[in-house]
């Protein structure tokens, strides 16, 4: 286990009074799996991603990762935590355009002030990961959307983080480009890395090793059905 939520959920107020996201949550998130979080637009499910990020804080409850109550960590030390223990692939890619792919791959490790030769050995393995070695030097508007989403994996893992979150990382991509994403991330649970991936696409349910749907702010298990092989 590498993250876990108790009885958490997040409320916000409005004008219009309380607005309930996130209902209360019992739930873990587990080395070497790929857990998938399925849900409609607004159903609360990037709540529960940014939640386990620790991009915001439980309105009750609480959230543990990589042994650490979160709510006990002053605000560096929970952006240590993601820095040194989270990755982050966005739907969007989140590339830097002035930077080529090696240079947005490393930006990571140049956060954490390591050194160029360090910098250039895990940037290296990263990118070959990825399969996108060939592609170091291009800018991301040279890239197709499949390569920026696999450039945007390699950033995520070039920290060696335990915990990688995955914000509808196949919704902008051809079948072809989904079926290699998801593949590579059901790679990297097999390597022993904790993988939770959000989407809208409960075809993407033969990836994963457990699924959740999240609903009105309420999250069910799903009973996955594999075939045999």
């Amino acid at each position: 286990m590498i993250a876990e939520l108790k009885g958490a959920s997040k409320v916000y107020q409005t004008p219009a009074g309380p607005f309930t996201a996130l209902d209360k949550t019992t739930m873990v998130v587990n080395e070497a799996e790929l857990l998938l979080i399925i849900g409609p637009s607004g159903s609360g499910k990037t709540t529960l991603l940014s939640l386990l990020g620790c991009l915001i804080d439980p309105s009750e409850g609480q959230l543990w990762v990589d042994g650490k109550d979160v709510a006990t960590l002053s605000a560096s030390e929970k952006a240590d935590l993601r820095l040194n223990r989270i990755g982050f692939v966005f739907q969007q890619f989140n590339l830097l355009a002035p930077l080529t792919a090696e240079e947005n791959v490393a930006f990571p490790l140049e956060m954490q002030k390591l050194g160029r030769t360090e910098i250039g050995q895990r940037t290296a393995d990263a990118l070959a990961k990825v399969n996108m070695s060939e592609h170091r030097r291009k800018f991301p508007r040279q890239l197709s959307g499949g390569q920026q989403q696999r450039i945007a994996i390699a950033r995520a893992l070039v920290t060696d983080p335990k915990l990688v979150l995955c914000d509808e990382p196949t919704a902008s991509l051809d079948k072809n480009s989904v079926d290699t994403v998801m593949n590579e991330l059901q790679a990297l649970a097999r390597s022993g890395k904790a993988v939770a991936v959000v989407t809208h696409d409960p075809r993407l349910t033969v990836y994963a090793d457990r699924s959740i749907e999240v609903k009105n702010g309420v999250v069910t298990p799903i009973q996955l059905e594999k075939s045999q092989e």
